[in-house]
């Protein structure tokens, strides 16, 4: 998994341009990846429905990439602190080893309540298998399992395509499966997982919320095309991780990050704030439940966010994304009143960030803390552009094989 963290510094012989284009409305375009608004029937199944807002993100990715938007070498933005809650449930991430040689337990703990499966795993062996989730009733009685949400994507070689379609399919839509297990009883988290080949040299990744009535023991594991999921779970044993150590259970499955400034596209300008550098926004620390080491879940994968921005004004406010770290790949959830619900595919290509701008120097004190020059072709993606006087928030969650962190950017909307 991608996890370029860097800290990005400004280009401080291009602060004169960026001076002379402070508030960043200059004639020549920056490269703009456009989100798709469009809106898609309701009867249409899911698949279609992510393949048609794809299709539309794409078709206005033509036309946007013309916007004028930013100067024609930089401008300068500044930041707007941020705090953040941790709540919800427990999060289960797998992705240690992340290439696996050969069959076993790849994570596994036992969790009550709220719940998340999040795993990210390349088959590095020779022939197929299979990468699944079981579920084994630890309840002396009956135990209800209640799915909410989830998504994943065929096994690809294509890492980037993987790690964009499981968000896509998480945050398309809720679920709403129940899965009944008597005492001593154990079932896939989903059906197809007993039929998905892994080829060799391909990935899979899947992120699933569950509610568990009574204590259930999550199981991911790699096994062959042939075996018994239960009969493999029961079996195989723990293999150790890599030296990444990217697994790991973690309290507080999701994560609440509001701007504290409330912006004005009246008066404020061009504004900023980054998500998972661990410095503003911190990596979670967990247990690895295999052998009771402490672990860090650096990049925050599996963590879903959601990212309030309070506004106010007569003014609309676009927003932006943008990668700092390197290739960048997922997907984010606008909700918003009146326009409700939005997904959106960020970019609308298949990855951007493979073109950031070489770091240079600091700015020079005089700009003040927390500016920041955004240099001509730093690339974003366009999440939309909403009313200031109504209120909106983003789902975001890191995508797997991506790099990060990432800067979320407001401007006024002419």
């Amino acid at each position: 998994m991608s996890r370029n963290i860097f800290k990005r510094v400004s280009a401080k012989k291009k602060l004169l341009a960026a001076l002379a284009a402070a508030f960043c409305f200059g004639s020549q375009p920056l490269p703009v990846f456009a989100a798709g608004h469009e809106a898609v029937q309701q009867d249409m199944n899911i698949k279609d429905r992510i393949n048609a807002i794809l299709r539309g993100a794409a078709e206005k990715n033509k036309k946007s990439s013309q916007q004028e938007i930013w100067g024609d070498a930089a401008c300068v933005m500044h930041e707007m602190p941020t705090s953040s809650k941790d709540a919800g449930g427990t999060l289960l991430f797998s992705d240690s080893p992340e290439y696996v040689t050969q069959d076993g337990v790849l994570y596994r703990d036992t969790v009550t309540g709220d719940a998340r499966v999040f795993y990210y795993h390349l088959n590095n062996t020779d022939v197929p298998k299979k990468v699944v989730v079981v579920l084994q009733n630890k309840y002396d009685g009956i135990n209800v399992i209640k799915l909410t949400r989830g998504g994943s994507s065929a096994p690809s070689q294509d890492y980037l395509y993987v790690g964009k379609t499981t968000q896509m399919n998480y945050f398309a839509k809720g679920m709403d499966d129940t899965f009944v297990l008597t005492r001593n009883m154990g079932r896939l988290l989903q059906d197809q997982m007993n039929t998905t080949l892994v080829k060799p040299g391909e990935l899979v990744a899947g992120m699933y919320d569950f509610h568990a009535a009574q204590p259930v023991e999550v199981s991911v594991l790699m096994m062959a095309e042939d075996a018994d999921p239960l009969a493999a779970a029961r079996d195989l044993p723990v293999l150790p991780k890599d030296e990444m150590r990217l697994r790991g259970t973690f309290a507080g499955m999701n994560r609440e990050l509001t701007v504290k400034h409330i912006y004005d596209p009246e008066t404020d300008g061009v504004r900023y704030f980054r998500v998972a550098d661990d410095e503003r926004d911190k990596f979670r620390d967990g247990i690895d439940a295999t052998d009771g080491s402490k672990v860090r879940n650096v990049g925050n994968y599996g963590i879903v966010y959601r990212i309030n921005i309070p506004t106010r004004g007569k003014k609309p406010v676009q927003y932006y994304l943008s990668p700092l770290g390197g290739v960048y790949a997922g997907a984010m959830l606008a909700v918003s009143d009146p326009a409700g619900k939005k997904l959106l595919p960020v970019p609308a290509k298949p990855f951007f960030g493979d073109k950031i701008p070489a770091a240079s120097e600091p700015l020079p004190f005089a700009l003040g803390e927390g500016a920041e020059v955004l240099a001509y072709g730093t690339e974003v993606a366009d999440l939309g552009v909403y009313p200031s006087d109504r209120p909106v928030y983003f789902l975001y969650s890191p995508p797997g094989a991506s790099n990060l962190p990432v800067n979320i950017i407001l401007k006024p909307n002419p």
